[in-house]
């Protein structure tokens, strides 16, 4: 049956109260658009929308009801059979752990035929602790609470003296990274001061994603003494930072530093 809108009745203006100032002229009101008003088809439609669906629902039930229960999967699995014999450890060559938990100190480039072994090394045996290696920063007090709060495990050091006043200095510092990367932001950190350098020219180590060397072109002088060119690189691998420098009296060649460098980072 079509049920047909209420028509909307219009709104009777009211005249204004007689009052003794002059009449005024009305103000004019903007129109304001009314919501349109539902009808009842609208209504109805929507309510037989609502009784189809519960009606759908209490068929589906029915239907379910006079079905055989689903059968559940059984609760126990299938035993899975160990293998036997013994697994076999991996190798250093597939596990690095094997290799830095051990003697580090294997782990540095040895020192070339011909060369000597540098003289600030002293009777040392390889080994550098937390206080030795904050000595070599210019602040060391500071670098020391550095390391400790970076979880400085140890250190490992090696350096020569080749023909003429070349002199050569390696080192890797080993993190604990128990709760942070500790050794790539070591090499990150010395990688910015080596670029802040003036006169410095930089390259990739191959076979590292971001192992840096340093040429630094500018010598550093002082009365007295005679000029001194330095190169360095900086790598991580791990949890090891890899430190590599070299000083001569004449300028440093790239090929030095970057076969230094590669050929440390194929030992780790």
């Amino acid at each position: 049956m079509e049920v047909s809108e209420v028509p909307e009745v219009p709104e009777v203006p009211v005249a204004p109260e007689a009052t003794g100032a002059p009449e005024e002229a009305p103000a004019v009101t903007p129109a304001v658009r009314r919501p349109r008003r539902r009808g009842r088809t609208t209504l109805l439609i929507a309510a037989a929308a609502v009784l189809g669906a519960v009606a759908g629902t209490c068929t589906g039930f029915v239907v379910q009801a006079d079905r055989e229960p689903t059968k559940l999967p059984p609760l126990s699995q299938p035993v899975v059979k160990q293998a036997e014999g013994e697994t076999e450890p991996l190798s250093a060559a597939q596990d690095r752990r094997v290799k830095t938990d051990g003697d580090l100190r294997k782990l540095l480039l040895k020192k070339p035929r011909g060369a000597k072994k540098a003289d600030w090394l002293g009777d040392d045996d390889g080994w550098m602790g937390v206080a030795a290696y904050a000595d070599a920063f210019d602040k060391p007090g500071a670098a020391f609470g550095d390391l400790v709060h970076d979880e400085f495990r140890r250190a490992a050091v090696t350096g020569w003296e080749e023909s003429g006043n070349l002199t050569v200095s390696i080192r890797l510092i080993q993190y604990r990274q128990e709760e942070d990367v500790a050794a790539e932001r070591a090499a990150s950190d010395a990688q910015y001061w080596a670029e802040d350098e003036d006169d410095t020219d930089s390259w990739v180590v191959p076979g590292t994603e971001d192992g840096m060397a340093y040429v630094h072109n500018k010598a550093d002088t002082e009365p007295g003494y005679l000029p001194l060119y330095g190169a360095e690189a900086h790598a991580w691998r791990g949890d090891i930072a890899v430190e590599v420098w070299v000083y001569d009296t004449k300028p440093i060649s790239k090929k030095k530093i970057m076969d230094l460098a590669e050929r440390q980072m194929e030992r780790l």
